[in-house]
């Protein structure tokens, strides 16, 4: 990775910056596939935190990002996605993108200023998946965690610069909150894999610091339908090996888990918070078995089974822990 000097901070440049204000209990987000309707409505009225992807915003007629003047979305705690592997399945099916890396049809630039503006309550930095119809051998895996640590650094650049330009004129609150930092993202299918990515994205992150604080949020990619208990790439090896190793202070966001993997989880204060769209995929499956139509009304009716069984699991585990401690 090919490092360059910055400019030096500006006098109102805020240091110290978080990049993620987190409540103490385990948040579950339900994923929402477009930028408004039905769906964005329906998790506003059942006030769920929702997960969305850059990619749902999109106008690859207009080669940039629109953020509709009205949608549901706005009203709620939404985090934004990156897209990474909707961008890595365009990759692998038509080749060399226009924008950043060649894999994402987007900048850098157009990127940034579309999360940071949003009005996301968190973003994710640009990542690269490694989901095995993604990545199929050891090399591409290593490039794809190599890429990833490349695009967090590069992220952190533009922002550093753009941060210090606005500097000039604003204070630090409106510095800090018109283009707050991003939750960097691991990457990896294995256990040694995880590790090597955290050790390289702490490299990249701890190199601006005290510009911005240790990581209060960290994500963990290509989790999304992963088996939970095999010895090397289950998500319970990954999650206690990373455990001993994660900076001090900081929490993870489980990118697409398993609802089963949540009655494990939803007493561990490292695990900040999950997303799922397992619901909507539930729907078109039992749509089709039943052969009716997997209409609007059919697929918040199953938004709604999920995450109560979701909350459930999460409520009952703390429930079990709290009782545990008393007892105790």
């Amino acid at each position: 990775m090919e490092i360059h000097e910055v400019n030096p901070p500006e006098k109102n440049l805020p240091m110290m910056q978080v990049n993620a204000h987190l409540p103490d209990q385990l948040v579950m987000r339900v994923g929402i596939p477009h930028k408004s309707g039905t769906l964005a409505a329906h998790a506003f009225n059942q006030d769920y935190p929702v997960m969305v992807s850059a990619n749902a915003f999109w106008s690859k007629q207009q080669q940039a990002f629109r953020f509709p003047e009205a949608t549901d979305l706005s009203e709620t705690d939404f985090a934004m996605d990156s897209a990474g592997f909707v961008a890595m399945k365009m990759w692998k099916a038509h080749g060399r993108q226009q924008g950043l890396g060649g894999i994402f049809p987007w900048t850098y630039a157009q990127y940034i200023e579309f999360a940071t503006g949003s009005g996301a309550t968190w973003w994710s930095q640009p990542d690269c998946c490694v989901e095995p119809e993604i990545a199929q051998s050891e090399e591409e895996i290593d490039f794809r965690i190599r890429a990833t640590a490349t695009f967090l650094e590069g992220v952190l650049r533009i922002l550093y610069e753009w941060q210090n330009e606005l500097a000039k004129t604003a204070s630090e609150r409106v510095v800090a909150n018109m283009l707050p930092p991003p939750v960097p993202v691991i990457q990896g299918w294995s256990v040694q894999h995880y590790e090597r990515s955290l050790e390289l994205m702490e490299q990249v992150w701890s190199r601006w610091q005290p510009w911005l604080a240790p990581p209060a949020l960290i994500g963990i990619g290509s989790v999304c339908r992963r088996t939970l208990k095999h010895p090397t790439h289950g998500l319970y090896a990954i999650l206690d090996r990373i455990k001993a190793q994660m900076p001090t202070g900081s929490r993870l966001h489980l990118f697409g888990v398993k609802g089963e993997a949540l009655s494990e989880l939803g007493d561990q204060h490292w695990i900040a918070s999950a997303d799922s769209m397992a619901y909507d995929f539930g729907a078109r499956l039992k749509a089709h078995h039943a052969g009716v139509s997997n209409s609007m009304q059919h697929r918040c009716s199953e938004m709604d089974r999920w995450m109560s069984a979701a909350l459930q699991r999460i409520e009952g585990k703390a429930s079990n822990h709290s009782s545990m401690l008393l007892a105790a």
